[in-house]
């Protein structure tokens, strides 16, 4: 029973990370008009899952840090009530995030969850070091790189772009429109209508394109492919580096292949994306900055970057931290970032860690209590 209670958590808390964290690699491509909201989730999806499956091959470090391995004894970690302690808080955390908007980190409530049921069980003996060295540090200095990087990076996109000759444009809508001016009634009872068209053009100003080639190719068509290259690799890199934490807690279970867990919590995770990713969605795509084609295609390049890196090295850094800051970074170089949805953000991040820590907490005293 206790072992079918941490295989549900498990695929709640992928559940409920696919929801809040699918749609983030594909934000720009969303918040620039690139694309529509359903080919960004359909392209999210395939690229995630894609980063899930190579996480077999290529973060097993990640695994062993979020089994618990180092932060409490090897006793508690063979504790199946410890695995659904922390998954459940973590899962629930997030999934109620999820439900106002807000896009908080899976790898935070995570270790929030970890640090509450850890302490609960071990107290002092918990490794309180190696939870700021390995988990907190990364966490607090990712996101300020991400945003630093990607403002750095478009100021140099930007020069190389005037360089080539590549300009922006503002595209217009042209509105077709025709006005009665006068009917006349004629002597043999017959009308007479005068009519005339105008035309009126508004400028959208959040959609801007590009004009110019690249190597004889449409610098537009050209930034596009780019585009979604680069939104692939985020989701890809987020699949890589938030499957094998959840995996991590299913390791106690001993009686699922560390590759088929894999696949599987891939699959529940491309689920929630696909059922519950548009609040979160419409928050990351349209509510930190306004954006357009060139300006999401640097922030996808930074947070892609920093998320493979730290993926390979066994770092747990947030993908939601990383590309919240990188797109916040794009938002201070234009001087158009919304620093009261910021505030917002960073007000859900700081509360998420106490949040989980105290529902894993309560909920390991309470399984230990009926077991």
């Amino acid at each position: 029973m206790v072992l079918v209670l941490l295989f549900i958590s498990a695929c709640f808390l992928a559940y409920s990370n696919g929801a809040n964290d699918n749609f983030k690699g594909v934000a720009t491509l969303f918040g620039s008009g690139t694309t529509n909201f359903k080919k960004a989730i359909n392209w999210a999806t395939v690229t995630t899952f894609s980063g899930s499956v190579a996480a077999i091959f290529l973060a097993n470090e990640l695994v062993k840090n979020f089994s618990g391995k180092g932060l409490v004894p090897d006793t508690l970690i063979s504790l199946p009530i410890f695995a659904i302690s922390i998954a459940f808080g973590a899962a629930l955390t997030v999934f109620l995030a999820t439900k106002i908007g807000m896009p908080i980190s899976t790898t935070h409530s995570l270790v929030g969850g970890l640090f509450g049921a850890g302490v609960m069980a071990v107290g002092s003996q918990f490794n309180f070091e190696k939870l700021g060295s390995t988990f907190l540090m990364p966490l607090i200095v990712s996101p300020l790189m991400a945003a630093i990087l990607s403002l750095i990076a478009y100021l140099i996109f930007k020069f190389f772009r005037k360089q080539l000759g590549v300009t922006k444009k503002t595209q217009l809508n042209i509105h077709k429109k025709q006005e009665l001016e006068k009917s006349t009634l004629n002597l043999d009872n017959t009308i007479t209508l005068k009519a005339t068209t105008k035309l009126k053009a508004t400028i959208t100003n959040n959609i801007e394109a590009y004009d110019g080639e690249i190597l004889g190719l449409s610098s537009q068509k050209v930034l596009d492919a780019l585009h979604y290259l680069s939104a692939g690799i985020v989701s890809f890199a987020r699949g890589l580096n938030d499957t094998p934490k959840i995996v991590g807690l299913l390791l106690i279970i001993n009686v699922i292949d560390i590759k088929w867990s894999m696949i599987f919590i891939a699959l529940i995770m491309a689920f929630g994306g696909l059922m519950n990713a548009k609040k979160v969605g419409i928050t990351m795509s349209k509510k930190i900055t306004p954006m357009n084609s060139g300006q999401g295609f640097t922030a996808n390049v930074i947070t892609g970057l920093l998320v493979t890196t730290a993926s390979i090295h066994g770092l747990p850094v947030s993908t939601t931290h990383v590309s919240v800051g990188s797109i916040f970074g794009i938002g201070t170089a234009t001087k158009k970032a919304d620093y009261k949805m910021i505030g917002k953000i960073l007000l859900s991040w700081l509360l998420t860690l106490p949040i989980a820590a105290i529902i894993s907490g309560l909920l390991f005293k309470l399984l230990e209590t009926l077991s």
